[in-house]
C-alpha cells in the first residue's frame, strides 16, 4: 500500500495520500485537537471542517459502501 505523504499548507500539515500524485483529484487531512480538516491540495483554496465523530461516520460509511452507486 501506497504511503502518505505530508504537505503544508497554511501552517497546518495534511497528509495527502501517494496515489493520488498522478491524479487531478488530490485531497488532503489533517487531524487537529477537535475537527478533521479537507482540503484540495491543488486550489487550498476551502477547507471542510468535521468533528472527529462526523469524520469517523464518514469513513465508516465508505467501508460499508454507502455511497457506491
Amino acid at each position: 500500500m501506497p504511503k502518505a505523504t505530508t504537505i503544508e499548507i497554511n501552517g497546518v500539515a495534511y497528509r495527502k495520500s501517494s496515489c493520488s500524485e498522478s491524479s487531478q483529484l488530490c485531497v488532503g487531512v489533517a487531524y487537529k485537537k477537535n475537527e478533521v480538516l479537507v482540503v484540495n491540495t491543488n486550489t487550498q483554496d476551502l477547507v471542510l471542517r468535521f468533528t472527529r465523530e462526523e469524520w469517523r461516520a464518514f469513513l465508516e460509511g465508505v467501508k460499508a459502501n454507502e455511497f457506491d452507486d
